[in-house]
Order: structure tokens, then C-alpha cells, then sequence
């Protein structure tokens, strides 16, 4: 039975997916659970497929559409005058995004030499400053810029006592990214977070950071944005803040999430061969019995509980050791150090971990995006990066929002939190 939900899409309950694909109620809900099919809940609590995305993992499995190769680094031909501050700009990622969705950078703000010294090499005609953030005055660029982004290290504040407005967070980084907002008076400022933020202390620490951006002039509002549904060959979830100036008549508009997803085939085919780190040779040899797309837990349990040691008898928390990524899947989230043992991501065929190169491909940074300094440090850069292509995709809202235009069909609107 296919049921009609928020207006006139058409969905498709599991049941039905199961007829329509010819397998398993539990293969229906792995596949989901690996981001290979997106689900939704219902009014009455279902899960729910939309048709279309049915419809294209079916052409997909009769081998119709097998030769389509999804992975694409997002890049518009138009420019906009839209002039954007970037602080905390690590490699890159959301800077490059916003290139190619058409924007256009007065500055780039980064306290690592290495990761500055990328944005020099890649952005030629933009000012880059290596500094720490809290030594620079935005002042000049005061009513000059139309955005300012910054992907902002999350810190604990200190409760005890404390009103926790503005002043309050003084000595944050996230007090840096509000008061070059206060300076500099943008249409719209986004900031940029783990999902860790969202519970942070209870969820206090994010309502913080919304009520100070609240207190200094902005409506604001925030949503999880799931990579893997952008463009992205990679489950990687980012926190988004969005903050527009209260005077102005703006909507706030978000990428809306795509019904596929891009494989980590697809994203590293004729990949270029490039630096990487290796196993030691016991480590090798335990991480050769993992299947693409396996764990610790189809090691034999001998083998298991050697390799785990103390972790072995604990709870949670210990699915990314001794992990084989898949072939057909979106990538797990690529990290700083992809050979260590609790957050190894190993290639799906060869026994090794992922090289500079396939994890920046991972990320959607082009082939020629030169990453400065030794192989940990571009390991780091390239791991802290937010995805270019979410960087697209947020930045062709930015460009949306602030034209006032309206896309309904790439975007969806988000009422501000009211105080």
C-alpha cells in the first residue's frame, strides 16, 4: 500500500519496499541503517520510502543505471557579489564550497600554519591571514561583507551562576565568531559544529550559543545536515547554525536532503596514487581477515579479544575498531588519523588505510587541491574539513536567501527560534 504524506509525494511503507525490491524487511532496514536507502517516520510513526528513490535502487539492482557514476564536485557557472568572511578555515572544505557555488571571499581566517599555507596555495586572490582569530578587529569590514561562516571548535562554558549572555562566553572560540559578527554586521552569519553540539551539557551549551547570537541582532535557527543525502560519498553529519539580521525581510532556507546516496566506488575511481600511512605488520595481518564492510566482531573471538584487549568487556562505542569500509556504501566519517585503532578505516579491498588522496576525495576536494605540510598534517586538514559539497550546497542557500529567491524543489524553509 503506498501512502501519501506532506502534500503530494508518495511513499512506500517497508512492506512494500520489500515486494518492490524482492527482499527482506531486515535487509530493508540494514540498507537504511547503512545509508543506502532513507527512511522516514509518518504521522503515525511508520517508516516510510519515498517512490522515486525505490524506483531508482531497483534500476540500480536489474543493473539499468550500473554504469552511472554519481560522484560529481559541485561547481555553478555563475558568480555572485555576495563577499564572505571564513574563520576558523582549516583545509578548506566549506571555503571552496562556497567558491563553487558562486561566492565570492574577502578573507580567510586560519591559526595552523600548515592548513593557512593550503589556503594560500589553492586561493591565489584572496587574503589569507594566519593569525589567531581573537587578535584580529573586524571592524573595517563593518557593513562591507554580506556572510560570515566559520566552523568554530566547540568548548564547554561554565554554568555556575552566570546569565551566559554575550560577554559571558568571553574567552570561547565561539565568542570570536559572535563578535566579528557584532563588527562586522552581515546579512547572515553560519556557523559550523560536530552534532555532539546539539547535547552538549544537556543541550545548554548550543541554546547559549543561539540566545548570544539572539542578544547581538540575529534570528536564528539550526538543523543537522546529513552529508551522505548532499553529494557527499561519506556519512558525516555537521551541525549547522544560521543567523539572519533581524532588520532584514530574509528567509531561512536550507539544502534539502537528495534520495541517493554516492558510493565509495564511485567516489574513488581513477583516484590518483598519492602519500599514505600503512599498518605494522601484526596489525596487517589481523585487519586481512576483516570482510569489506566488516568489524571486530567477524574476527574469530580469540582473535577478537587479543586485539580489543580491556575494550573487549566493555559497552559501547567500538564500532569503528578494526573497520573495513564497503565498496557499495557511503564512507564512514573520514578522521584525522584513519590507522588508529578506534577509528581505523581501512580500504575495502587492500589491506591498508585510506591514502591522502582517497580521503580528500571522500571529502569532494578536487585532485589538484594542493594540502601543505607532512602526511599527519594533511591527514588532519583533510579529516577536519567540512565537505565541499555541503559547502555548495549551503552556499547556493546563502545565495538564495540573500537574492530572495525561492526554490522549493532544492530548499526548504525554517521558521527562527523565537526567545
Amino acid at each position: 500500500m503506498k501512502v501519501k504524506t506532506q502534500g503530494d509525494a508518495v511513499f512506500m511503507t517497508v512492506n512494500d519496499v520489500c515486494k518492490a525490491l524482492n527482499i527482506s524487511a531486515d535487509s530493508v532496514r540494514r540498507w537504511e541503517k547503512q545509508g543506502l536507502i532513507k527512511g522516514k517516520r509518518n504521522e503515525n510513526n511508520y517508516r516510510i520510502f519515498d517512490t522515486e528513490e525505490v524506483s531508482r535502487i531497483q534500476s540500480k539492482l536489474s543493473g539499468i543505471s550500473c554504469n552511472e557514476n554519481n560522484y560529481k564536485i559541485l561547481k555553478n557557472n555563475k558568480s555572485h557579489d555576495i563577499q564572505v568572511i571564513d574563520l576558523f578555515s582549516g583545509a578548506g572544505g566549506t571555503a571552496l564550497g562556497f567558491k563553487n557555488a558562486g561566492l565570492k571571499h574577502k578573507l580567510l581566517v586560519e591559526i595552523d600554519k600548515d592548513a593557512s599555507q593550503t589556503l594560500k596555495n589553492n586561493f591565489k586572490s584572496v587574503d589569507v591571514l594566519n593569525e589567531d582569530v581573537s587578535k584580529l578587529c573586524f571592524k573595517k569590514y563593518k557593513n562591507k561583507v554580506d556572510v560570515v561562516e566559520a566552523g568554530f571548535p566547540c568548548q564547554a562554558f561554565s554554568f555556575a551562576g552566570k546569565k551566559l549572555g554575550f560577554d559571558d562566553t568571553r574567552g570561547t572560540l565561539f565568542f570570536e565568531f559572535a563578535r566579528c559578527v557584532k563588527e562586522v554586521s552581515p546579512k547572515v552569519a553560519i556557523g559550523e559544529n560536530v552534532k555532539g553540539l546539539i547535547s552538549h551539557d544537556g543541550g545548554k551549551t548550543l541554546d547559549t550559543m543561539l540566545s548570544v547570537l539572539d542578544e547581538i541582532g540575529y534570528k536564528v535557527s539550526f538543523k543537522l545536515m546529513k552529508s551522505q543525502y548532499l553529494d557527499v560519498p561519506q556519512k558525516r553529519e555537521r551541525l549547522i547554525i544560521m543567523a539572519i539580521r533581524k532588520d532584514l525581510d530574509l528567509k531561512m532556507l536550507y539544502p534539502k536532503e537528495k534520495n541517493y546516496t554516492v558510493s565509495l566506488k564511485e567516489a574513488l575511481e581513477n583516484v590518483p596514487k598519492s602519500e599514505g600511512q600503512a599498518y605494522n605488520e601484526k596489525k596487517h595481518k589481523i585487519l586481512k581477515l576483516v570482510p569489506p564492510g566488516g568489524y571486530w566482531k567477524d574476527l574469530p573471538i580469540d582473535i577478537q579479544k587479543e586485539y580489543m584487549g580491556k575494550s573487549f568487556y566493555l559497552g559501547g562505542g567500538k564500532t569503528g575498531m578494526a573497520r573495513r569500509l564497503s565498496w557499495n556504501e557511503p564512507s564512514l566519517t573520514i578522521l584525522c588519523s584513519p590507522a588508529q585503532k578506534q577509528t581505523e578505516r581501512c580500504h575495502p579491498e587492500e589491506t591498508r588505510p585510506l591514502t591522502i588522496r582517497e580521503s580528500a576525495r571522500i571529502q569532494t576536494f578536487p585532485d589538484d587541491w594542493a594540502f601543505h605540510g607532512s602526511v599527519n598534517s594533511q591527514y588532519k586538514q583533510v579529516g577536519n574539513a567540512v565537505p565541499v559539497n555541503l559547502g555548495f550546497h549551503i552556499g547556493e542557500a546563502l545565495i538564495h536567501i540573500i537574492n530572495k529567491q525561492t526554490d522549493d524543489f532544492k530548499f526548504e524553509t525554517v521558521e527562527p527560534i523565537e526567545f
